[in-house]
């Protein structure tokens, strides 16, 4: 799913706001989605000073508690199909992988090598309820949102991709454009990423009035209710 009315500069655009307040935006945009289409538990993140990574969803299915019982020849051809699709147009990309396994993060599927792969075919990083390794030795910049850490890859194994996958509680369907930092990842719809500026910049003007009595030294509960009244009254 891709939309040739969004820009690689539009998604760049979104970056510049964490995903709390992309998520605040969508409510303004998109009030449907207001409680849906973001993760809903804690994700562990490799680098958490990274800035948010926007691009679109490459999605796949992952396993690694046993060995795949088809030929390894087939097996090999997908990891190989897999990464042809992740370098697809349009991009940039993020790399959303669902493990599947009834203790996901069994194995690891991201460390050292397919950081470095990933990135190096244009993907910003990845979102997955599975595990991560590596951890010095990841790509610089690539950032991983991840179910735990661990050390071993196991019997890891792809087993799908390109169909909807299930990220705690996140739906992402190839093609959807994802946020994601430190905090988690959500899903913008595309009718969404154009109007997303001009409700932060609304929300920014409302708060604004709240924030700033509620920091003056001569804060009380009659000002909070006056800032809360004249906040409702900007559009």
């Amino acid at each position: 799913m891709s939309d040739t009315a969004v820009t690689p500069k539009d998604l760049e655009t979104l970056r510049q706001w964490d995903t709390p307040t992309i998520c605040n935006a969508l409510e303004v945009t998109n009030p449907e989605r207001r409680a849906m289409g973001f993760t809903i538990e804690h994700l562990q993140v490799l680098d958490p000073s990274l800035k948010p990574i926007v691009g679109y969803a490459r999605t796949a299915m992952y396993r690694s508690f046993t060995a795949s019982a088809e030929d390894p020849a087939k097996v090999k051809a997908r990891r190989a199909a897999y990464y042809e699709y992740v370098a697809a147009d349009p991009g940039p990309t993020v790399s959303i992988i669902q493990d599947l396994d009834p203790n996901p993060g069994f194995g690891a599927f991201w460390g050292e090598v397919n950081t470095a792969i990933h990135k190096g075919l244009g993907c910003l990083g990845c979102v997955t309820n599975g595990s991560f390794r590596d951890l010095p030795d990841c790509a610089p910049g690539f950032q991983i949102l991840g179910g735990k850490v661990g050390p071993s890859h196991a019997n890891g194994h792809i087993v799908d991709f390109g169909s909807e996958v299930n990220i705690v509680g996140m739906a992402v369907n190839h093609g959807d454009i994802i946020h994601a930092d430190c905090h988690g990842a959500v899903v913008v719809p595309l009718d969404a990423v154009k109007k997303i500026p001009a409700a932060v910049d609304l929300l920014v003007r409302r708060e604004a009035v709240i924030l700033e009595v509620a920091r003056a030294d001569d804060f009380n509960i009659d000002k909070l209710k006056k800032a809360m009244a004249d906040s409702a009254e900007i559009h």
